[in-house]
């Protein structure tokens, strides 16, 4: 799977691309995410443009979609970061929605993402994608609720910056953890704070996605503190096989759970089957069932 579109709603609102050439003027009452991107014009042009023009206290949401050098260095975060003063009531923010045409997700560079938080105390949703040069220096946010990293190769360092940091109101943690080749160097020991959950007392959805040591991650969770108070849990765009799904099957009750994505997986038919028929009252996916290839590789569903 490649990501070629850019999204249509974000946050909870639609998304409007913002025209350096046009003149916007929002309708009274109008609620968008607004986007910007390297074309025709640099990003901080485009930032300064439409702060200007729609007014900075009106941008509840924001992308940045491509800047002009992605592939060699990462996002100008401190565009953002001297803008704060004029954007008092940002809560979201996407970093690197870009579609593969734009850059390869496992090309787009990255970087420290402390300086963003300590600017904007307010935030409450972070997007990242891409994770070439990804950061987090130990951090205290009490804000951030919802905390997404897409990647085909999540580094280990960001991980163990997420786990020394204090996020006590995050309810919504993805990750994109992907493969080795492109540069997801971590193991299950190192989720093990999150898999504890002790310093997350608000997570209610977490998503460990695209995972090459998806089996290893379903072991952990079998016993994980932290399954018990969670309402959905993802394993989705793995590589998950029989091993990992029985020792979950085997673990701790999942029966509180509102939803399970096991989707796109390397199960047998009868070991998807019992995960519907052992979870009646959980919304179970187990679609997208795929083949290991000839010499037993199982491949996640976004790499480059």
């Amino acid at each position: 799977m490649t990501i070629g579109s850019n999204l249509t709603t974000f946050a909870g609102l639609p998304v409007k691309r913002f025209d350096v050439r046009q003149r916007h003027r929002p309708r009274h009452g109008e609620a968008v995410a607004w986007r910007i991107s390297h074309g025709e014009h640099e990003l901080s042009d485009a930032l300064d443009r439409l702060l200007d023009t729609v007014g900075g206290h009106t941008v509840t949401a924001l992308l940045i979609g491509s800047w002009s050098d992605a592939y060699d260095s990462g996002p100008p975060l401190h565009l953002l970061v001297a803008a704060r003063d004029r954007l008092p009531n940002l809560r979201a923010l996407f970093v690197g929605e870009m579609t593969y045409e734009e850059c390869e997700i496992s090309w787009i560079n990255q970087t420290d993402y402390a300086p963003l938080l300590g600017a904007f105390p307010g935030l409450e949703v972070l997007h990242i994608r891409g994770a070439d040069g990804l950061r987090l220096s130990p951090v205290r946010h009490r804000r951030l609720k919802e905390l997404c990293v897409e990647s085909g190769g999540l580094p280990v360092g960001f991980i163990r910056g997420l786990c020394d940091s204090s996020f006590p109101a995050l309810a919504d943690l993805e990750l994109w953890l992907g493969v080795q080749e492109y540069g997801a160097d971590a193991t299950v020991e190192d989720l093990a704070p999150i898999f504890n959950g002790a310093e997350l007392p608000a997570l209610r959805r977490l998503a460990l996605r695209n995972a090459e040591i998806a089996d290893d991650i379903a072991t952990a969770l079998a016993g994980a503190p932290v399954v018990a108070r969670l309402t959905s849990l993802d394993l989705s765009m793995g590589a998950l096989s029989d091993a990992g799904a029985e020792a979950l099957l085997l673990g701790q009750p999942l029966t509180h759970l509102h939803s399970l994505d096991l989707s796109h997986h390397f199960m047998s038919p009868d070991v998807a089957a019992r995960f519907e028929e052992e979870l009646p009252g959980v919304r179970v996916d187990v679609s997208n069932e795929q083949e290991a290839e000839e010499d037993g590789f199982r491949y996640v569903s976004v790499t480059e």
